[in-house]
Order: structure tokens, then C-alpha cells, then sequence
């Protein structure tokens, strides 16, 4: 009958955004699979499948000689994982509740809880799928050897980082024109299972080629985890200042459109086709 209303303070906003973002990151992992077992199993399944396509690619076409000196599975790995976390990201933030969704009604609801909750839920699913991919290959097939695991884990999360600042780019561009935002994102994508660089090493390529993939941070953030993961591989044709610039670029300019976008949502927009 009678309620005690509490002083609005820092901290309790603080806390309160916190649990906030906690649900959206909890929702936002349920949206595929309303069993959470079942969705990190999705998760790994896709992982594994990805690494055995590689495998036997690269194995019938002869480019094994091109990988670093050590462990080949391993070699896959540090790609595909990070390439996994970088599309992962991205797709769960350019899907993620922006200014024209009705939850935005709901206080004390809004985009960045939604972009974080999204990013921390799509970082959640990778990183189990990684520790679970590791131990069963450790256990299983042989012990791993990572020269730098926090030099690696940094690049897995600065993929991260940048899968969410072009998500948030195309997610601020999305209700304006909603199908142009989408397939840009697919191509993007498909365009990145190869500029990703995940199957060649940089200092192996030539200056005209390299070219080609210099543009993309994933290419940079895998070649930078390789040096990290093995010992006898020094990379010198990339670096981590530039998908690190590039994220605080993106994440601006992400930002700015979502908060343009926000100043002038139509609840109309939803109406279109």
C-alpha cells in the first residue's frame, strides 16, 4: 500500500543499467535458442565445422605449407575463432533493438544498454565455444602450447571490438533503408571468409597482394594472435594500432548515426516494406 521511494543516486543508476544490460545480453543470447545448451551447442557445432572445411580445403589444395611451423589444427583455429567472434559480434549488434523498437518505450530502456547487452551476449557464446573447442582438442588429440595467451586473448577480444563498432554502424544506418543496411552486412561477411586473411600468413604474401587484405582488422587482429600463439612466428606486415583506430572510429561514427536516427524515428517506419 505504501512505497518507499529511494533518492536516485550514481551508483544505484550505475547498478540498475548494469542489471539492465545483464537481461538484454540473457535475451539477446535466447533469441535463437530458447535452451541455452542447446544455442552453445549451435555455437560449437558451426566452430567445428568451419575448422573441418578448412582442414580438408586447404589439405586437397596443397596450402598447408604456407601455415606456420607447429601445430596446423591450432593454426585453423586462431583464425576461425577469431573470425567467428568478429561476424558474431557484428550480427548480434546490427540485429540488436535500436531507436524504432517498441521496447524503447520502456524506460529506463535505450540503444547503448541494447548495443552492449547484444555484444556481451555474442562475446559469452564465442568464448565458451573457444574454452570448450580448446579443452575437447587439448584432452582429446594432444596438449596445446600458446607462446602469449593474454597477447592472444587480447586480439580475440579487440575482433570482438571491432564486430561491434561495424555493427553498430550498420545498425544506425539500418531504419533508414533496412534492406541496403542488410546486405551490406552479408556481404561484408562473405567478403571476409577470404579478406580475413585466416587462411595465409602476411609475411608470406607479396606487397601487390597483401594489398588486398590490408584494409580489413581482421586480417590484422589474426595475424597479431598467430604471433602470439606461436613462438617461431614474428608477424611484421600488420599491427594492432589499426583495427584498434579504426574500432574507435567506427564505434563514433556508429554512434552518431544511431543518436541522428534516434532525433528524428518515426513510428512509421515500421510500416515500411
Amino acid at each position: 500500500m505504501f512505497k518507499v521511494a529511494l533518492k536516485p543516486t550514481r551508483m544505484r543508476t550505475a547498478l540498475g543499467m548494469f542489471e539492465l544490460t545483464y537481461h538484454v545480453a540473457v535475451r539477446s543470447i535466447r533469441k535463437g535458442q530458447s535452451n541455452a545448451i542447446l544455442g552453445l551447442a549451435t555455437n560449437i557445432f558451426q566452430t567445428v565445422l568451419l575448422i573441418l572445411v578448412f582442414y580438408f580445403m586447404m589439405t586437397f589444395m596443397g596450402l598447408r605449407a604456407n601455415a606456420v611451423r607447429g601445430d596446423f589444427v591450432l593454426y585453423l583455429m586462431s583464425g576461425i575463432f577469431l573470425f567467428m567472434t568478429h561476424t558474431k559480434a557484428m550480427g548480434a549488434v546490427m540485429g540488436a533493438d535500436s531507436s524504432t523498437s517498441a521496447i524503447m518505450k520502456h524506460a529506463p530502456m535505450n540503444t547503448i544498454v541494447s548495443i552492449l547487452g547484444s555484444a556481451l551476449g555474442a562475446l559469452y557464446l564465442q568464448m565458451l565455444s573457444v574454452v570448450v573447442v580448446l579443452y575437447v582438442y587439448h584432452t582429446v588429440w594432444g596438449p596445446i602450447t600458446i607462446d602469449d595467451p593474454f597477447g592472444a586473448f587480447q586480439m580475440l577480444l579487440l575482433s570482438w571490438g571491432s564486430g561491434v563498432a561495424i555493427g553498430t554502424v550498420f545498425m544506425g544506418f539500418r531504419p533508414w533503408s533496412p534492406h541496403f543496411a542488410m546486405l551490406a552486412q552479408t556481404i561484408y561477411s562473405r567478403v571476409n571468409m577470404i579478406a580475413s586473411g585466416k587462411m595465409f600468413l602476411a609475411n608470406t604474401l607479396p606487397p601487390r597482394i597483401r594489398s588486398f587484405f590490408d584494409w580489413n582488422p581482421l586480417f590484422h587482429t589474426i595475424d597479431q594472435a598467430r604471433g602470439d600463439i606461436f613462438i617461431n612466428y614474428n608477424p611484421h606486415f600488420s599491427s594492432v594500432s589499426y583495427p584498434l583506430y579504426l574500432t574507435l572510429v567506427f564505434l563514433v561514427i556508429g554512434l552518431m548515426a544511431e543518436f541522428y536516427t534516434r532525433e528524428h524515428a518515426s513510428a512509421s517506419w515500421s510500416a515500411r516494406g
